[in-house]
């Protein structure tokens, strides 16, 4: 086995290769899941850039939201999907490197999107009279970019550190180049490295998860004290679909990061991981349009 990153040319993802009776399966499975996805996020884009009435703030974060579901999921899908078909597969180190990159800037780019679509709608309830001045083009346009960037940020850094370390192995028990499997193929003393995806986590899970938080006990406070049972359930219906989105993600992504290492298991990790890479992207979509009435109008249209 190599004893250090210099002398790896090549890992090897193994993938499902504990379950490969079920291969044709999972893979038929997810090639549909991927299909139905990628058509759902485009639709919901599609239908939201060509309704006049849809080019407010709140359609503007979920276009972008839809975008980086298809990015998101397309960084991991067709790794998983040549796994199944040819058993354990072989991935170059830089394709590797680049695909942690991305993997990491679409995951903490929607962490930060789903906290700026909370602030908008904080805004929408809260400030309703100052809420075209706030939430103005050029103010959704910044929060946006503020997104990606915090994604590139996390992505370069998170990745180059973990690419400068000496690997004692080859085989990552996982169908990508996932963080945590590639933490037990390094040398030595781990926990130097476990601490940097603790800190890692916390910025790009934890404080927009927070401002989350924060948001939405502003916005049920300002809902309670409305004096129309109307209106009450009108304010909640606009949160209610971002809320189940915000729930889901941050559920699954937040089991994965903000554990310790001893609980890690191979099996689990890759569950979690279809949960928060293949699954949430796929109900996005449709949340937002089963639950709003503005986008089922749109598309009946």
């Amino acid at each position: 086995i190599p004893g250090n990153l210099s002398e790896v040319s090549e890992f090897r993802l193994l993938g499902f290769s504990e379950i490969s009776h079920l291969h044709p399966l999972l893979f038929v499975v997810l090639l549909s899941l991927y299909i139905v996805t990628l058509m759902a996020n485009t639709l919901i884009a599609l239908i939201i850039n060509g309704d006049n009435t849809l080019h407010s703030p709140m359609y503007f974060f979920l276009t972008q939201l839809s975008c980086l579901d298809i990015c998101y999921l397309s960084v991991i899908i067709p790794n998983i999907l040549e796994n199944l078909m040819v058993g354990t597969i072989g991935i170059s180190k830089a394709r590797c490197a680049m695909q942690m990159f991305f993997f990491l800037f679409f995951g903490v780019a929607e962490c930060f999107l789903l906290a700026a679509m909370s602030l908008d709608r904080y805004v929408a309830i809260c400030c309703p009279l100052h809420y075209p001045i706030v939430m103005n083009s050029r103010v959704c346009k910044s929060l946006v970019a503020g997104t990606y960037i915090c994604g590139t940020a996390v992505g370069l850094v998170h990745t180059i550190i973990t690419f400068c370390l000496p690997f004692c192995g080859f085989a990552i028990n996982h169908f990508f180049c996932e963080i945590q499997p590639l933490l037990d193929l390094l040398c030595g003393n781990t926990f130097p490295s476990e601490i940097q995806v603790i800190i890692v986590a916390v910025f790009a899970i934890l404080c927009p998860f927070l401002l989350i938080i924060y948001s939405y006990s502003r916005i049920i406070s300002t809902v309670l004290q409305m004096s129309s049972a109307e209106s009450q359930q009108k304010a909640f219906s606009t949160c209610s679909s971002h809320l189940l989105v915000v729930i889901l993600f941050y559920g699954t992504a937040s089991s994965m990061y903000l554990r310790p290492k001893y609980t890690y298991s191979a099996s689990v990790d890759k569950f979690l991981s279809l949960s928060y890479s293949v699954v949430s992207p796929l109900l996005n979509p449709i949340i937002y349009s089963l639950r709003n009435e503005e986008v089922k109008r749109a598309l009946r249209k």
